[in-house]
């Protein structure tokens, strides 16, 4: 295939009001700091600039969201097409009647959980322990010390790739276990989540209880993608990877964190493929010794990279 022409392709889409940059490097706006270029990275200014934009983008041209990178791994070889990142215009946070928090989906999970405390809004707090944006909990389901997104969500609005505006129930979004059954093409823009009154000394202690356990069994200061497989039915995955003997096995500067062997981590200058197959490394291991399949968390996008040579 041809290389990546972020100038060839500029000129095939819509002019916006937010920020359109060619050949654009994500690697450090992804929490492993690996991997290649947007073709074209996507800054809209809101909403409306979203839907403009993808009403008006030629079908044929692939699009991808992203949040903070906290759960994302991106190829060498970069990511074809218009990779669109939510910037200021989707991170308001705001009260509700009924003890209802509406947050945009580039609000930090973590900023959501303090806004709910300060507001005395309990049952958000989970959110503290998620280390990603309100629009990558919607996507995955996201959850962590026995809370998930699908326990608060009232409902989500999005943008599809015609440019029309939805608004969906909980039932909608057809969750499970780390996943989303809605429509792929739905880009989320906004959530509203259902709290219980709460006493906000309580909250933020709570909050502390989670932050503390997370700073003493999660390698939060590495540069890693966060939790890197879903747990099987009955198992985790943390133990699999453990009994299969992986707790520290590394390609190269990428290695399985000693602390939390569910975390992968780059230790300084591992590509992207590197991480990759230290993961797929990992899930032939867990197979050998256990018979199960590890599936990915963590959500791979992209090229290797000859195939973008």
């Amino acid at each position: 295939m041809a290389r990546l022409d972020g100038q060839a392709l500029l000129k095939r889409l819509p002019e916006v009001r937010g920020r359109l940059e060619p050949d654009a490097p994500l690697a450090d706006l992804t929490w492993f700091r690996a991997g290649g270029s947007a073709e074209v990275l996507f800054t809209p200014a809101d909403e409306a600039d979203l839907a403009q934009f993808l009403k008006a983008t030629p079908q044929d041209i692939p699009v991808y969201v992203i949040g903070v990178g906290s759960n994302l791994l991106v190829r060498d070889g970069g990511v074809e097409g218009v990779v669109i990142r939510l910037g200021r215009g989707f991170a308001d946070v705001t009260e509700e009647e009924g003890h209802r928090v509406r947050a945009g989906t580039a609000a930090l999970d973590v900023r959501v959980a303090r806004f709910a405390q300060e507001k005395s809004i309990d049952a958000l707090t989970f959110l503290r322990g998620i280390p990603g944006t309100i629009g990558g909990a919607l996507r995955m389901n996201a959850g962590a010390y026995g809370g998930e997104t699908k326990d608060i969500l009232i409902e989500a609005r999005a943008v599809d790739r015609s440019g029309n505006i939805h608004v969906l129930s909980n039932a909608d979004m057809n969750y499970s276990y780390r996943h989303c059954g809605a429509p792929g093409d739905l880009v989320f823009t906004q959530a509203l989540f259902q709290g219980r009154p709460g006493n906000p000394a309580d909250i933020a202690a709570a909050m502390d209880k989670i932050t503390e356990s997370r700073e003493a069994t999660q390698p939060i200061k590495s540069r890693t993608g966060g939790s890197t497989f879903k747990n099987p039915p009955g198992n985790k995955s943390w133990q699999l990877i453990d009994k299969a003997g992986m707790r520290g096995f590394a390609v190269g500067p990428a290695k399985v964190s000693e602390l939390h062997c569910n975390f992968l981590i780059n230790e300084g200058g591992a590509t992207a493929a590197q991480i990759e197959e230290l993961g797929e490394t990992v899930r032939a291991r867990v197979k050998e010794s256990s018979g199960i399949d590890l599936d990915w968390e963590i959500k791979r996008i992209g090229l290797p990279k000859d195939a973008a040579a």
